[in-house]
Parts: structure tokens; C-alpha cells; sequence
């Protein structure tokens, strides 16, 4: 005979199993993770989007033990988590997780987790999870902490700004991302100390922010991350996301120094208030509703619209609903502009999931468009027919900007513009496979400033900053479009001219040095001139490797600073200067 217990959870896992056609399709096509953990630790259901996660079939997953899902480095805290809920002594949960892939590999989840209890006892019954994936996430950030120009350069990107501590003089630093998520104007003076901040703070949240900041100073684990309100300039609460932990200590090790990013998470924080309502409604919490949900009948007509989708698509649902799909769900192929095949069409069709994760765009009434990812489900009467479908889709255009913007940085000179080392070398190798093949004449140009350093040492770095972005933009102005003009060093350029006979080159150069020299560079009061010399090697058939030629190119340049100075020189062995 059963216990009570046993019988109550029995109950609600019928109860949900018997929830509406449209809530169980939703839960089930989520684009997150959606599971139930029982009073065992055991899973009593686990949606597609967490089993594809994981790599394996929902069937698998049932009947498994939390802790063969959790990475063993934080497997004593999830359990220890999902236990204080599943004991009472908690009623939600957030926090990042390391899950077991199928094939080994540990990938990171966010993880908010929330407890259902009896509707008759008050018993805890089980624990629903909703899971994110936010591996791709996590990987990025290690990934940005390589450069700290591409880590400062992502972080602003992505609207995540930084402060900085010293414990000893108790001074801090905030970055221009985090004064404009607060409204404070740049350069206005902040007042460092911890109570002015904590009067900007809820009062609900004073006294908890007030005891962990404290231990989140002093790096002890658990607080690295805290969530408060705090109010903007303009009057409104803002919740802030801080993650901070220390990275220098004293003789004594105490921390010494604490760094950390902010994050608004005013958006998150609302689209969770409104979930809890839904909760309370359909005693399940749906994360998925943050998403954009439309649902259609046989004739691809729709029938239901969520508060995002009209957000997203600039229809409300009373004037969508009896539309055809493809009239308010309007999608267009990035790169083409060409209607993109709907993945409701595929999934009418051919009675199977359809997902689409292509560049493609979502055009919305108002003509504004948003990069998108999105699934489909055919939603299928007792009889097993189609009557309909379920559309679920997200806002990726945030994540696929910072993509891109990542993979600019990472060829691009942040201060100029112009591209990169890495990016001149890849392309001096091309140019150097190109001729042999083809039996083509390029021209490589190194270019040094001379004078440049007294603008630093006289007025800094910030005027020497100016300076360089002026010369740079000269040299760009100076050659054609096809031909690569990069900053490789401090004050070194170089200039990769295709199809460039010598005479054209020098032309090019001489243009180059008369217009640095023509240069009045004018500071706070002082007035400088710079000059550059100029280094030509030509790259033939018969020219050595590419570093063989930066080095010609080098040569050449340091021959022209031999000789005075301001002048462009070519690499010829045996020349005064240059080895034969």
C-alpha cells in the first residue's frame, strides 16, 4: 500500500499530465530546459530542449539521479540546493551548473529551480527546473579574458560595466558602461564610499547587500554574485546583476584589491515577475514565455499570440489572430533579403519538429528587423492529425552583434582602425602565394614616425592617441581602396600595395611622407611636427618568404633614417646600409 506522500505526488504528476494540449506542447517544444526532480532527487520528466542538451532522449533521462547529471564540481552544491527546496526550507533557487553531456563533456546551465507543494498538505511534491544553456556564454568569457583590449572592448559591448576597489585607500573605479546604466553622466564625480552607495540602494535590500558586499570583498565563496535594486538617476529601480571577487592581497593576504562587472538585469528581473503571476495561474512556471510564442491552426491561421510575439512581430493579438503566418511572422534571409522558408510551413508538412537557426531576420510591422532563432511543433488531435502548431522564437540579435563585433576585434587595431598585425600577416601571405602562382607585382611598404616621441613624452599618451588616429586615416587617404594599410607597432605602419609597380609605389610613398610632414599637430598649447620614413621592397617571383620581406622592407626604412630622415628608401642589396 502506498504512502500518503506517494499518493499525493501520483496525484499532481496525473494533474499535470492532464494539463491543456497548448500548456503541455509549450513546456514540451520550450526553447529551455524544463524539468521535474522528485522528493527521491530523481527525474520525473525532462522536456526535448533538455534531453537535446544533454545529447540524449528524454526516455533516458527519466528515473536518473541529479547527481548524474551535475558535473562533480558542483554536484554537493545543486543537490545541496535541490534538497533545502524538496525539505521546505526554501522555495526558489538560481544559479549556474556544470551538467554531464552524453559524450563527457561538462557544459554550463543556468538553473532556476522552484518548489510545488501539495495543494491539500503543503507538502513539498517535487522541484520544477527551468534550464538555459549558456555554455557558448561561459566559453565567451574565457575567451574575451585572453586580450584585455578585446575583454574591455566585449564587456562595453555588451552593456556590462566594470568597477574596481582598492581596499586600501578605498577608492574605486567605474567604468562609462556602468555610470550610463545608472544615468550618471561621465566624468561626474562618485562619491567612492559604501554608504553614499548603499543610499542608492532598495531599502528592502540594504541590510542584505550590507552583510554579503562584506564577504564578497573578502572572497568568500558563495558571494560572488549578488542581485539588488538600486535607483537610476532618473528615479526608476534598476536591478544590477554584480559578480565581483578579489584579485590582489596584502603581506598579510587580506584582500587587497576587488574587481567586478554590473550587469542591468532590469528586463530579466520584469519578464520573472510576470512569470511568477503565470505561475500562480498554472501552477508551473514557463521561462519560455520570455519567448515569442505563436500558435496556428491547420490552415497555418493563427489562433494564440503571447505579449512577446506581439512585441517582436508589431501586431498585437487582436489584430493578428485569423491572419495567415506568414503575414505577421515575416521572415527574410540576412544575406539576401529573399523570403526565408518558415519553420511551420516544414513542420505542417512533414508532421516533424522543425528548428531554424539560419541568419535569418524577422521583420516586424514596423519594418524594424530582429536576428532570430526559432522551433516549431505540430500540435496533433487524439486521433493523431494535425489541427495545428506551435511557433516558439527568440531575440538572438544581441548575441549574434556581439559575434560579430568579436571577430572584427580580433583583426582590427582598436585605436585606428586599421587592421592588425594578425591581420597584415595572413594577407602579406596571400600576396606572396599570389605572385608565385600567377606571376603578379605587389609592393610592401614599411612605414616608421619620426619625432612621435616627444608628443608622448610632452603631452601623453591621449595627444599621441590623437596623432596616431590622424596619420593613420593620411596613410588610408594616400592608397587605393584595394591595397591594406595596417598598424603593426606602437608608431609603425605598414602598407600592402597589390598590383603596384615601383614608380606607383614610390608616388605613393612620397605622398605619404609629405603629408606627416605637413602634419601641425596642436595640444593644450603645444604645437608639434613628426615626419616618417618610408621602407619599399617589391614582392615578385622570386622574393623570399614574407618575413624575409618585412625584414627588406625594414632594412630599407632604417636607411632612410640613416639618411635623414622624412625620405622613402628601396631595398636594394649592397646599398649603403643594407646587406648584400
Amino acid at each position: 500500500m502506498r504512502s500518503q506522500p506517494d499518493q499525493e505526488l501520483s496525484a499532481e504528476i496525473v494533474r499535470f499530465e492532464r494539463s491543456g494540449t497548448l500548456l503541455r506542447r509549450i513546456l514540451e517544444n520550450a526553447a529551455v530546459g524544463m524539468v521535474l526532480v522528485g522528493l527521491d532527487r530523481r527525474l520525473l520528466y525532462a522536456n526535448s530542449a533538455f534531453s537535446e542538451m544533454l545529447g540524449t532522449g528524454s526516455e533516458a533521462l527519466l528515473g536518473r539521479g541529479l547527481s548524474d547529471l551535475v558535473h562533480a564540481d558542483c554536484d554537493a552544491a545543486a543537490v545541496f540546493h535541490v534538497d533545502r527546496l524538496l525539505q521546505g526550507e526554501a522555495e526558489e533557487h538560481r544559479s549556474e551548473w556544470r551538467l554531464r553531456h552524453q559524450d563527457g563533456a561538462a557544459i554550463w546551465a543556468l538553473a532556476s529551480a522552484s518548489l510545488l507543494r501539495s495543494d491539500s498538505t503543503d507538502r513539498p511534491l517535487y522541484v520544477v527546473l527551468q534550464v538555459v544553456n549558456i555554455d557558448r556564454q561561459k566559453r565567451a568569457e574565457a575567451a574575451l579574458a585572453y586580450s584585455e583590449s578585446r575583454w574591455s572592448f566585449a564587456l562595453e559591448a555588451a552593456g556590462q560595466g566594470v568597477w574596481d576597489h582598492d581596499n586600501r585607500t578605498d577608492d574605486m573605479f567605474y567604468s562609462d558602461t556602468w555610470r550610463t546604466m545608472r544615468g550618471i553622466p561621465r566624468g561626474e564625480y562618485v562619491d567612492p564610499s559604501q554608504e553614499d552607495w548603499l543610499r542608492r540602494v532598495h531599502p528592502e535590500d540594504v541590510s542584505r547587500i550590507r552583510a554579503a558586499v562584506h564577504k564578497q570583498n573578502a572572497g568568500e565563496e558563495g558571494f560572488e554574485t549578488l542581485e539588488y535594486r538600486e535607483r537610476h538617476r532618473d528615479g526608476h529601480w534598476i536591478w544590477i546583476l554584480s559578480r565581483g571577487r578579489p584579485v590582489e592581497w596584502d603581506a598579510d593576504g587580506e584582500p587587497a584589491r576587488t574587481i567586478g562587472t554590473d550587469t542591468d538585469i532590469t528586463l530579466l528581473k520584469t519578464v520573472e515577475a510576470q512569470l511568477a503571476e503565470e505561475k500562480e495561474r498554472l501552477r508551473v512556471t514557463l521561462e519560455s514565455i520570455a519567448d515569442g510564442v505563436i500558435s496556428t491552426d491547420a490552415q497555418s491561421r493563427i489562433t494564440f499570440m503571447n505579449p512577446v510575439a506581439e512585441e517582436m512581430t508589431g501586431w498585437s493579438s487582436a489584430q493578428a489572430i485569423g491572419r495567415p503566418l506568414q503575414q505577421v511572422f515575416d521572415l527574410v534571409e540576412e544575406g539576401t533579403g529573399r523570403t526565408a522558408r518558415n519553420p511551420v510551413v516544414r513542420c505542417m508538412t512533414e508532421g516533424c519538429h522543425a528548428h531554424l537557426d539560419a541568419d535569418v531576420l524577422l521583420v516586424a510591422r514596423t519594418g524594424q528587423k530582429r536576428d532570430i532563432r526559432s522551433s516549431a511543433a505540430p500540435l496533433r488531435a487524439p486521433g493523431g492529425g494535425i489541427v495545428g502548431a506551435v511557433l516558439i522564437f527568440q531575440d538572438v540579435t544581441d548575441s549574434r552583434a556581439l559575434q560579430r563585433q568579436l571577430a572584427h576585434s580580433a583583426t582590427h587595431d582598436a585605436l585606428t582602425g586599421l587592421p592588425n598585425r594578425f591581420a597584415f600577416e595572413r594577407a602579406l601571405v596571400t600576396a606572396t602565394d599570389q605572385v608565385k602562382r600567377e606571376m603578379r607585382q605587389h609592393a610592401l611598404c614599411f612605414i616608421d614616425l619620426d619625432r612621435f616621441k616627444p608628443v608622448n613624452d610632452g603631452s601623453g599618451h591621449a595627444a599621441g592617441d590623437a596623432l596616431l588616429q590622424q596619420v593613420a586615416q593620411l596613410i588610408r587617404d594616400s592608397c587605393r581602396r584595394q591595397d591594406l594599410a595596417a598598424r603593426i607597432g606602437g608608431d609603425e605602419f605598414a602598407l600592402l600595395m597589390s598590383d603596384c609597380p615601383l614608380p606607383a609605389a614610390l608616388r605613393v610613398a612620397q605622398k605619404i611622407v609629405d603629408g606627416v610632414a605637413a602634419i601641425r599637430f596642436d595640444w593644450e598649447g603645444q604645437s608639434y611636427g613628426i615626419g616618417a620614413s618610408v621602407g619599399i621592397t617589391l614582392i615578385v617571383a622570386g622574393s623570399g618568404q614574407p618575413a624575409e620581406l618585412v625584414g627588406e622592407a625594414d632594412a630599407a626604412c632604417y636607411v632612410a633614417k640613416a639618411n635623414g630622415r622624412s625620405r622613402v628608401e628601396v631595398y636594394a642589396p649592397g646599398k649603403a646600409g643594407i646587406p648584400a
